[in-house]
């Protein structure tokens, strides 16, 4: 059982922050979530949501920032910046967590890729998740268009309505990441173990709902708390 730090176990640290990222490894997560869009100059950055307000005292769109001038703010008054991908990778590479980087916005699916293949960890150690179908695409289309390594893909559903696993095939993916209760009634994991898809359910924040998420059969587990007796070998 594969367990990921959603934003670096957001209830825990300030989230999409290095601080998260070195929380997420201490707490024997294996992989650690987090979301990027795009800064001002294209770079990609780590941050959920599309303006800056929640997370920081300043307010405006993420894409009206370059990220330098993210990375001076404070996260949740942590005195964390908003990193860049490509920095959160580097850290993510020195404590040996795997990275599941959410695309929230289409325009940053190629930068996401070339940042991913100019990193220290292994193509393989990365994916790339989206409710977006078109920044899955991108995604797609940007591994066919750079000489390296694909970078993988998983379709985020929020409900069966989404038609998780016929969206994650018609998108190339190799994994599936549902709402977690879409997991523990019907037959969602065993139709996608039958489509040779991993299944990684959001988000828990208890034990005793991960205990029944687990026993559903799911690959792995989004977490915004460490659950220590999920985290596996690294």
């Amino acid at each position: 059982m594969q367990l990921v730090a959603h934003r670096g176990f957001a209830r825990e640290a300030p989230e999409n922050t290095l601080a998260a990222v070195a929380h997420a490894a201490e707490a024997d997560a294996n992989a650690v979530e987090v979301d990027v869009r795009a800064a001002r100059d294209g770079t990609p950055v780590v941050v959920h949501d599309p303006t800056v307000d929640r997370v920081t005292d300043a307010t405006g769109a993420v894409g009206e920032y370059a990220p330098a001038e993210l990375g001076s703010l404070s996260v949740l008054d942590s005195k964390e910046g908003v990193p860049t991908l490509a920095t959160v990778l580097d850290r993510a590479s020195d404590r040996g967590l795997a990275v599941n980087v959410e695309v929230k916005e289409p325009g940053v699916a190629a930068a996401t890729v070339d940042a991913v293949h100019d990193s220290p960890l292994p193509t393989r150690a990365v994916w790339a998740s989206s409710f977006d179908a078109e920044a899955l695409r991108r995604v797609a289309d940007a591994n066919d268009s750079t000489a390296g390594p694909d970078v993988d893909t998983a379709h985020l559903a929020a409900s069966v309505r989404d038609h998780p696993v016929a969206t994650a095939l018609d998108s190339g993916c190799v994994a599936v990441h549902p709402h977690y209760r879409t997991t523990i009634a019907g037959d969602l994991v065993e139709r996608a173990h039958a489509a040779g898809l991993d299944v990684y359910a959001w988000t828990l924040d208890s034990p005793w709902v991960a205990d029944v998420v687990a026993n559903a059969g799911v690959d792995g587990l989004i977490a915004d708390v460490a659950l220590e007796a999920y985290a596996g070998p690294r």
